[in-house]
C-alpha cells in the first residue's frame, strides 16, 4: 500500500551555484595535481640529494683509508688547522663523525653519541681497510639517522659517519603542510571568483528569464529585454528581443486581419440576409425578379467563397511550408498566361528575356501572385480589346523584374501607394466584385522572396 508520504523532491541547484562549484572543483583538481607533482618532485630531489651526499662521503672515506695508513688518532677532533681527515668528513652539512678503537670502544664520540652495535665492533677489528657496514634506520634521541662504519684496516679501529635525515623529513612535512594550505587558499579563492563570475554571467540570464516569465504571465510583447554586452548572453538577449518584435508584429497583423476580415464580411453577409429574407416571398415575385434574386445569391456566395479562400491564403502565406527550389519566372509567366486565356478569354502575351529569369523561390506562391496580377488586370479592363502583357527580364539593380501591363482606367496618384494594402479598394473599384486581398497577397509573396511590388501609370492604362 502507498505510505501516503509525499515523495522527496530534490531542490534543483541554480546555474550560478553549479558554475561556482564547477569552477572550484576544476581549480581544486588542477591545484591538487600541480601541488602533488611539485611536492613529490621536490621531496624526491631532496632525498636523492641527501643520499648522494652521504654516499659520496662514505666513498671518499673508504678511498682515503685504503690509500693511507690511518689510525684513530688521525680522526680525533682537535686539529687546529681544520684540514685533517675528520674535517673532510664533517664539511657536508648535517654529518656527524665518531671514532672507534680496535675493540669497538669509542675513542672520540660524535655529537650526538652514535650507537655501537656488534656489527660496528666487527668492522672496527677488520683487517681489510675500507670494509664498511651501513644502516639507514638508526634512531638517536628521537631523530632518525643513516650511519656507515668504515674500517681503518689492520684491526686499528673504525670511523663512523652519520647523517641526520629527520630534519629533512620535517622540512618536507612543513612543505607538505604549506602546499595543502596554499592549495586550500587557491580553491577558496577560485570558488569565490567562480561565484562572482557566475553571478555576473547569470544575472543577465536571470533578467532574461524574468522577462520571459513576464511575457508568459501578462501576454505583453512590448517589454524591455536586456541586451547589453557583446558575448553569447547578449546575443541571446538580442535574439529574444527580435523574436518578441516578430511576435508583436505577427499578433498585430492577426489583429488587423481579424478586424479587416470582420469588416469586409459584413457587407456580403448583410446582402445575403436581405436576399434570403426575400426568398420567403419568392412566390409573390415576378419571374424576372426571381431570376435576379437567384443570380444575386449565386454571385454573393461566390464572392463570399472567394473572400474566405483569400483570407485563408493570406493568413497561411507566411507559414507556407512549400520547399524553395529554382523557379524560372519566364516559364511561370507562360503557365499563368495559358490559365488566364482559358479563364477570361482575353489575349495574354508573354515577353521574356532569354536568360537570367531564374530565382530561388516557392513555385506555387509565385504562380498565385502572378495570377492575381493578371486577373486584376482583366477585371479592371473588362471591355478592353488590347492584349494583357507579361514582361519578364533582369532588373537594373540585379534580380528579376516581372511586369503585368494592361490598358485599364488606371489609378489615382493617391491610390498608387495603397493599392497593395490589405482590403484596400480604390473608389472607382468599389462597385466591382472583389475583396481587396488579391494585391495584398502579391505583396506578401514578393516580400517572402525579398522583392517589392510596385504600381504606376503608362500611356493608355495601368502598369
Amino acid at each position: 500500500m502507498p505510505s501516503g508520504r509525499a515523495p522527496h523532491r530534490r531542490t534543483p541547484r541554480s546555474l550560478r551555484t553549479q558554475l561556482a562549484v564547477s569552477f572550484a572543483a576544476v581549480a581544486a583538481g588542477v591545484t591538487a595535481l600541480v601541488g602533488f607533482l611539485s611536492y613529490d618532485s621536490a621531496a624526491r630531489l631532496v632525498r636523492v640529494d641527501q643520499q648522494a651526499v652521504f654516499d659520496e662521503t662514505v666513498h671518499d672515506l673508504r678511498a682515503q683509508v685504503q690509500q693511507e695508513r690511518l689510525t684513530p688518532d688521525d680522526f680525533v677532533y682537535g686539529d687546529p688547522d681544520h684540514d685533517g681527515p675528520r674535517d673532510d668528513l664533517t664539511s657536508p652539512a648535517g654529518t656527524d663523525v665518531q671514532v672507534l678503537g680496535p675493540d669497538g670502544d669509542v675513542v672520540d664520540s660524535g655529537s650526538p653519541r652514535l650507537p655501537v652495535d656488534a656489527e660496528a665492533r666487527s668492522v672496527a677489528g677488520a683487517r681489510a681497510a675500507g670494509t664498511f657496514a651501513q644502516r639507514d634506520d638508526v634512531e638517536i634521541r628521537g631523530d632518525e639517522y643513516r650511519t656507515a662504519t668504515v674500517a681503518l684496516g689492520g684491526g686499528r679501529g673504525a670511523v663512523q659517519v652519520a647523517q641526520e635525515f629527520s630534519d629533512t623529513e620535517d622540512l618536507l612535512r612543513e612543505l607538505q603542510r604549506r602546499t595543502l594550505l596554499y592549495a586550500a587558499s587557491v580553491v577558496l579563492a577560485a570558488g569565490l571568483f567562480g561565484w562572482w563570475l557566475a553571478r555576473r554571467v547569470t544575472s543577465r540570464l536571470i533578467r532574461l528569464a524574468e522577462t520571459a516569465e513576464d511575457v508568459a504571465s501578462t501576454g505583453r510583447l512590448d517589454v524591455a529585454v536586456p541586451v547589453e554586452g557583446g558575448d553569447e548572453v547578449a546575443s541571446l538577449g538580442r535574439s529574444f528581443d527580435r523574436m518578441l518584435g516578430r511576435l508583436a508584429r505577427s499578433v498585430e497583423d492577426q489583429r488587423r486581419l481579424v478586424q479587416d476580415a470582420g469588416h469586409e464580411l459584413r457587407t456580403p453577409l448583410t446582402s445575403l440576409r436581405t436576399n434570403i429574407s426575400l426568398l420567403r416571398r419568392i412566390d409573390e415575385l415576378p419571374p424576372a425578379a426571381r431570376e435576379e434574386l437567384v443570380a444575386d445569391l449565386a454571385q454573393e456566395s461566390r464572392e463570399l467563397t472567394d473572400l474566405v479562400n483569400e483570407l485563408v491564403d493570406l493568413a497561411a502565406g507566411k507559414e507556407d511550408d512549400e520547399p524553395v527550389v529554382e523557379v524560372d519566372l519566364a516559364q511561370t509567366a507562360e503557365d499563368v498566361a495559358t490559365l488566364a486565356r482559358r479563364r477570361t478569354g482575353r489575349t495574354v502575351t508573354v515577353r521574356a528575356e532569354s536568360d537570367g529569369t531564374t530565382i530561388a523561390g516557392r513555385p506555387a506562391l509565385l504562380q498565385r501572385a502572378l495570377s492575381n496580377l493578371v486577373e486584376n488586370a482583366a477585371k479592371f479592363d473588362r471591355d478592353g480589346t488590347g492584349p494583357i502583357e507579361i514582361a519578364v527580364g533582369r532588373a537594373p539593380g540585379g534580380g528579376v523584374r516581372v511586369e503585368v501591363l494592361d490598358r485599364g482606367p488606371g489609378l489615382a496618384a493617391d491610390d498608387l501607394d495603397r493599392v497593395f494594402d490589405r482590403f484596400y479598394r480604390a473608389p472607382t473599384a468599389r462597385s466591382l466584385p472583389g475583396s481587396g486581398l488579391g494585391l495584398s497577397i502579391v505583396r506578401e509573396v514578393a516580400a517572402a522572396h525579398d522583392g517589392t511590388p510596385f504600381a504606376g501609370h503608362r500611356e493608355g492604362g495601368e502598369r
